[in-house]
This record gives C-alpha cells, structure tokens and sequence, in this order.
C-alpha cells in the first residue's frame, strides 16, 4: 500500500495538539498527519527550523494564528519542501504600536499570578461569545492553556515581538492556498485575511461563519472541509 501524503499542522500561541483534533479525526483516513510542539524555542524562524528538521521531505502545511506565521516562514525556508499551504485566523503585519506593552502585561500576569489567571483574560475574546460551542470551548482551552508553563508564553510572546516580516515573498507562493478567518476574530479579522489573499496568486479565501478566532475547534466542520478541499485541489 503506498504511503499516505503528509499533511503537518502547526499550532499557535500555547496551544498543542488540541486545536487540531477535529482536522485529524475528519483527515487521518487519508494523510498521514503530525502536529509540532512548539515548545522550548522563542523565535518564529527557530520554530520554523524545528519543524522543517522533524517534516518529511515534501508535505502540505496548515498553520493557525501563530502556527501560520511559523508556516509562513517554513515556505520562505523551503518552498520547494511545501506541496500546499493554509493560514487561518494569522496576520502578516509587523510588530503594532503598544503591541509589546500589551503582550508582556500578559506575561506578567502569567508569571506573578499564574496560568489560570492568564487563561481566564486571554482567552474570552478567542472565542465567539455567541457561538454553539462557546461553553464548552473555554473550559477545554482552559484546560489547554495549564498544560503550559509562563515560561512557554514568555519565550512565544518574544518569538511574536521578534517575528521577521511575514509579507516578503508571498507573490511569489505559487503552490495551493487556503486563507481562512472566523467570522467574528476580533483579533485577526476577515479584512486582514482578504488583505493576505490578494497577495498571493490563486489564494482561496474562506470564512468560517459562528467562529472567533479558535476556528479550528468552534467550528470545526467548516474549517475540516475547507481543508479537504484544500488538500484535493490542483
């Protein structure tokens, strides 16, 4: 039996194999699927280089928020590696004024008063507050989010401040696209998403409706057929 096309998908800021679980159940059947850990390294291109070290020679890469801007950087690395691409719910802007304020305020509640206290600020505007699985998501990403230490956020967030320009090259991806944004991500919006879009040749854009910014696990039906016709097309 041949082997199946490799499919890896990259998380994104302390989240872990979580988020991809509904991708993997819907995907497994036909690709064979690994999910990095992002853990120990504090820059993107760092995070790239542990990925691409870890990948098969060639295989289709999703990546979502800060594991897109991971995959972005894996492409601009090694194109030639990378079959297809997706980025959901990501930007390529640089660092923003009073970005590092505000990430390292974050920091600071994770390390003086713990991860619990992070995950209860951090992570409402996530998640669509209307959503159908609104309830049920936060105690689970809750619960992802004290599977880490502040010392993995503090070494992301420095991979985030420090991340290299996300736009170079993009004309030039000349492999299948999937752009894909939540209807409602507050923190990537769509328009961010239609921006990346026009700059790629051929990118398929898709919005995932009832979804924030999580929209691999809040609506996880729409982001898995999004993918699998992603992973079909030519």
């Amino acid at each position: 039996m041949p082997a199946k096309p490799a499919l890896v998908l990259v998380p994104g800021l302390l989240c872990d194999r979580y988020v991809w679980e509904p991708q993997i159940a819907a995907l497994s059947a036909d690709h064979d699927i690994t999910v990095p850990d992002l853990m120990g390294h504090d820059s993107i291109t760092g995070m790239a280089q542990h990925v691409l070290s870890a990948a098969p020679q060639t295989f289709a890469l999703a990546g979502h928020s800060m594991g897109a801007r991971v995959a972005l950087e894996m492409m601009r690395m090694a194109p030639e590696r990378i079959e297809r691409l997706a980025l959901l719910d990501t930007g390529i802007h640089p660092q923003q004024p009073g970005e590092r304020e505000k990430r390292m305020a974050l920091v600071n509640v994770a390390q003086t008063q713990g991860m619990g206290a992070l995950a209860d600020l951090w992570l409402p505007p996530m998640v669509y507050a209307d959503g159908p699985r609104a309830a049920e998501l936060m105690a689970e990403l809750r619960a992802m989010v004290l599977r880490r230490e502040p010392r993995n956020f503090a070494d992301q967030v420095a991979a985030l401040l420090g991340r290299p320009d996300a736009a170079e090259g993009l004309a030039a991806i000349n492999c299948p696209v999937l752009i894909g944004v939540g209807r409602h991500d507050t923190w990537s919006p769509p328009a961010q998403h239609e921006a990346i879009a026009a700059l790629i040749p051929q990118a398929r854009y898709v919005v995932f409706e009832d979804s924030g910014h999580m929209s691999t696990v809040e609506t996880p039906d729409a982001v898995s057929a999004a993918l699998a016709d992603w992973l079909r097309s030519a």
